[in-house]
C-alpha cells in the first residue's frame, strides 16, 4: 500500500534533473537549499512546503538542508554533478546523486 499523500505525489511529478548552468542565478540569490544524499528529496520538499518547522531545523542541525555553498557550487559548475531539483517557493531544492 502507498501511503504518499497526493502532494507528496504532486512533488515528485515535478521533480527533475537539471544543469548547474539553469541554478546558478538562484545561487546568487540564495534561493538554492542543498539536500544531502540521506534524505529523499521529495520527503524534504513536504516538509518544507508543510512548513514543519521541527523537523526542517532537526535537518539544518544535522547538515541534511544548507544552503549550497561557494566550495559546492564551484565543483557543481565543473560538470560531473547530477542535480536533480524540486520547486518550493520560494525555494528551490538541489540533491546531488553522484
Amino acid at each position: 500500500m502507498n501511503n504518499k499523500s497526493e502532494k507528496w505525489h504532486a512533488l515528485h511529478a515535478e521533480t527533475a534533473e537539471i544543469n548547474w548552468k539553469d541554478l546558478e542565478r538562484f545561487f546568487a540569490k540564495g534561493n538554492l537549499l542543498r539536500v544531502s544524499q540521506e534524505l529523499d528529496l521529495v520527503d524534504v520538499a513536504l516538509e518544507l512546503a508543510n512548513d514543519n518547522k521541527t523537523q526542517i531545523e532537526q535537518w539544518i542541525a544535522e547538515n541534511h538542508l544548507a544552503g549550497v555553498s561557494n566550495d559546492e557550487a564551484s565543483a557543481w559548475s565543473k560538470g560531473d554533478a547530477e542535480l536533480w531539483s524540486v520547486i518550493v517557493l520560494p525555494w528551490i531544492l538541489v540533491q546531488n546523486r553522484c
